[in-house]
């Protein structure tokens, strides 16, 4: 896929210690114990799409200063190392791109970030001297060395500054996807699924994105029986227009509003307007997208993460054995704890097809013949 995510090599980033040439695939299911990585596998991506906003600092103040992201802290890691290889984004290329960049920390609890990026064929070039905050927003509308083309920069860029974590984790009363936004915030799905009505308003009186409108009816449809359509009523609130999450169900014409959805629901209706969107994110992340679905829904929610990984990559860190069920054992990634360090392995169907003649996936994952649980240290 253009610009997907090739291989990433990660030093010292909090419980990853070493991770080298880590290969990605379309379709990426992690899975692991409480406190094996997964979750610091996850803050990768997000550090990153901070750093694209000039967000680095407030990113790392936020959680704690940079100690807390050195494996083991300071006195055994000084620097954190990173480096990443995209996939070609144009037809014609010939080989891929590199980023990588080393985090070194100040007494001020921020990092210093050194930044290199560099295309197949050609050397490794500075972002320039090291800085509190990246420079791949500035490097956007880079060149290639003739001017003709986009340059590396420019590809880095749009890779990650396209990456989306989706957290719809919290789905309280007061969670902004059951809130009223302003239509205009319609652009792209947010990451806490903020917008999910003006985006599905968007869709909805959309000519050419009504089609994916419609089969993001129809997955809620297989997944809440009674659900008939969503009514995204607009309503004058001062100077603004703004909707929420309001809709019918079948036999009845009374407005059912977001607080008439229970948790899993609302998580449904977030997660196949995120999979199956007209636009996606060049690499979809989805942190436990099984919380409160009933088995059912895991099945239809595996299709769609299935069906995304067709049109861009998917990263889905999960503990569900119903959904792993649903996937090929080369899909899955399985994080593991040694001597305190995270450890990464894509599974190889060869190493069980014997056992996959009596048991599921998620039943060897159980049983725990794939290890991926508990470790005691």
């Amino acid at each position: 896929m253009k610009g997907a995510l090739e291989k990433l090599t990660v030093h010292g980033f909090t419980s990853i210690k070493d991770l080298n040439d880590f290969k990605m695939g379309d379709l990426n299911v992690v899975i692991g114990a409480n406190g094996a990585g997964k979750s610091n596998f996850i803050q990768i991506f997000r550090m990153l799409t901070a750093m694209t906003k000039k967000n680095l600092s407030k990113f790392i103040l936020e959680r704690g200063g940079s100690d807390n992201f050195l494996f083991n802290g300071p006195k055994v890691t000084p620097k954190i190392e990173m480096e990443f290889e995209f996939s070609s984004h144009s037809d014609c290329a010939i080989g891929p791109n590199f980023y990588r960049f080393e985090l070194t920390p100040t007494a001020d609890e921020v990092f210093l970030i050194s930044e290199e990026r560099k295309y197949s064929s050609t050397n490794w070039r500075s972002y320039g001297g090291p800085s509190v905050e990246s420079r791949l927003y500035d490097e956007r509308s880079e060149k290639s060395w003739n001017g003709q083309y986009n340059g590396v920069g420019h590809y880095v860029y749009e890779s990650i500054s396209n990456w989306m974590v989706y957290h719809f984790h919290d789905t309280s009363e007061s969670s902004p996807m059951r809130r009223f936004e302003i239509v205009e915030d319609n652009y792209k799905l947010r990451g806490n699924a903020a917008n999910i009505a003006p985006f599905l308003l968007s869709l909805k009186n959309s000519e050419l994105y009504s089609e994916h409108y419609e089969r993001i009816v129809h997955a809620v449809r297989l997944v809440i029986p009674f659900f008939d359509d969503f009514r995204l009523d607009v309503q004058k609130l001062g100077e603004a227009e703004k909707v929420r999450l309001s809709w019918n169900q079948k036999g009845s014409d009374f407005p059912m509003q977001p607080y008439h959805l229970s948790d899993g629901s609302i998580r449904f209706i977030c997660l196949a307007a995120a999979l199956l969107q007209p636009n996606p994110p060049s690499v979809i992340i989805i942190d436990e997208p099984e919380l409160g679905m009933h088995p059912a829904a895991i099945a239809v929610l595996a299709e769609l993460i299935q069906a995304a990984a067709h049109r861009t990559q998917v990263i889905a860190a999960t503990q569900s054995p119903a959904l792993i069920d649903q996937f090929g054992i080369d899909d899955i990634i399985v994080v593991n704890r040694e001597n305190g360090a995270s450890t990464f392995q894509r599974l190889k169907e060869e190493d069980f097809s014997v056992w996959l003649e009596d048991y599921s996936l998620g039943e060897l994952w159980s049983k725990n013949l794939i290890h991926g649980g508990p470790v005691h240290e």
